[in-house]
C-alpha cells in the first residue's frame, strides 16, 4: 500500500476546511456547568478555541491529582494503531486507556490486511463491526484522517477517533501535553518567549504547537538550519532566529527537535546530505555552556526521543531545567482527558 506525503502548507488549508464543521460541532456538545470537553473526534488543535485548551489542562491535571475516572456503563473497546514507530506516545495511550477502564485490542500493522493492499477505511470498517468504537492512529500520511471523520456518500463508518500524529502535519496529544507542562510551570502563556529549535520542515509537533502558543498569547521563535525552515509557512507563527545565542538567554522555554532522518529521504527532502551530526550539535544543540546562558526560571522540552549528543546533550537530559520526564509523565493525563472528550463527544459507555 502506497501512501503519498501531502505538501504541508496544502495538507493545513485542506484541514482547516475539515475541521470547520467540527468547530460548530464543539459549541453544540459544550456544556456551560461542567467545562467538560466534548469532541467528536480529536484530530487537530485547530479545533481548539482557547477556553478549550484551558478546559482540557485543568482536566489532566485534575487526573494526574488522582481525580475519580468517570464510570463506564458497559464495556468499551478500543484500538491503537500505529503505522510508524513508536514508544511514548504509544505505550502512553495505553497507559491512559487502562486508568479509563477502556479494554485495548492488540493490532499490528506488520501482520494486518494493510499488508495486502486493505485501505485505512476498510480497516477501520472492520475495527467498527467487531464493536471497536474508538481507533488511536498514528500515520505517515498528511491528514490520514479524512476518509475516516468524513465519510464518502454511501459510506456509514462510526468510530470514534484521536489523532496520535499524522506525517509531518499534527501531533494534537503531544502538543497538548507541552501546554500543560509550560502552564503547570509557569501558571500562563501570555507574553512568554519559547524558542523551538530543530528539523521545523518535518515536525508535526513544531506545526501543533506553534499554531497553539500563538493562540494563547506566547511569543514563538524558531531557529535550526535554514533548509528546514520555510517563511512561508512558518514566518506567520514567529521570528526566525538564525544564531540562537542571540536570544536563548531570554528565553522562558526551549522547545529542542528531534531529527527526523527517516524523512530526509523523500525525493522533495534531500537534507539528509547536508546534515552534519557534529556541526548541528555545534550550532543548535544543548550543550553545558547553553544551558547555563538560559534563565534560571527557564524550562528545556524535547518531544522524544532525543539524538544524544546532536540535540542535546546527554549528562544534561534529566538536568534541573529539564522537564523531559515530566512531560512524559503529563502525557498520560492529557491523553486521558482527550480520550474522555471523544468518550463523552459520541456517548460511548454511558458517558455524555
Amino acid at each position: 500500500m502506497v501512501f503519498l506525503l501531502v505538501p504541508a502548507q496544502l495538507a493545513r488549508k485542506e484541514v482547516a476546511k475539515l475541521l470547520s464543521v467540527t468547530k460548530d460541532q464543539n459549541a453544540t456538545n459544550a456544556s456551560k456547568d461542567d467545562k467538560l470537553l466534548r469532541l467528536p473526534y480529536f484530530v487537530s488543535v485547530e479545533q481548539l478555541d482557547v477556553e478549550d485548551v484551558f478546559n482540557l489542562i485543568h482536566r489532566a491535571q485534575y487526573f494526574k491529582k488522582g481525580g475519580a475516572v468517570p464510570k463506564l456503563s458497559r464495556p468499551v473497546f478500543c484500538v491503537n494503531m500505529f503505522f510508524e514507530n513508536s514508544t511514548r506516545t504509544h505505550t502512553s495511550f495505553e497507559v491512559a486507556e487502562r486508568r479509563l477502564g477502556l479494554t485495548a485490542i492488540p493490532f499490528d500493522p506488520a501482520h494486518s490486511s494493510v499488508k495486502k493492499g486493505e485501505s485505512l477505511y476498510d480497516t477501520e470498517l472492520t475495527m467498527a463491526s467487531l464493536g471497536i468504537e474508538l481507533s488511536v492512529i498514528r500515520h505517515s500520511k498528511n491528514a490520514y484522517y479524512d476518509e475516516i471523520i468524513h465519510p464518502k456518500a454511501g459510506q456509514h463508518l462510526q468510530m470514534g477517533l484521536v489523532n496520535a500524529g499524522d506525517g509531518s502535519g499534527q501531533h494534537p496529544s503531544q502538543s497538548m501535553l507541552d501546554m500543560m507542562t509550560i502552564y503547570n510551570e509557569f501558571g500562563h502563556f501570555d507574553g512568554l518567549k519559547v524558542m523551538i529549535v530543530g528539523d521545523l520542515t518535518n515536525s508535526r509537533v513544531a506545526r501543533s504547537n506553534m499554531e497553539i502558543l500563538n493562540k494563547l498569547g506566547a511569543k514563538v521563535y524558531f531557529s535550526g538550519p535554514e533548509y528546514w525552515y520555510d517563511p512561508k509557512e512558518f514566518g506567520d507563527y514567529g521570528t526566525y532566529v538564525k544564531n540562537i545565542d542571540d536570544e536563548i538567554a531570554d528565553v522562558d522555554v526551549l522547545m529542542l527537535l528531534r531529527v527526523q532522518h527517516e524523512r530526509h529521504t523523500s525525493d522533495s527532502d534531500n537534507t539528509e546530505e547536508l546534515f552534519d551530526p557534529a556541526a548541528y550539535n555545534e550550532q543548535y544543540g544543548l550543550n553545558q555552556r547553553r544551558y547555563d546562558l538560559l534563565k534560571d526560571s527557564a524550562i528545556i522540552m524535547h518531544p522524544g526521543p532525543i539524538n544524544r549528543g546532536v540535540e542535546w546533550d546527554g549528562n544534561l537530559v534529566e538536568a534541573p531545567k529539564s522537564r523531559y520526564a515530566v512531560q512524559m509523565q503529563n502525557g498520560v493525563f492529557v491523553r486521558m482527558a482527550m480520550i474522555e472528550a471523544v468518550l463523552r463527544g459520541r456517548k460511548i459507555g454511558g458517558l455524555e
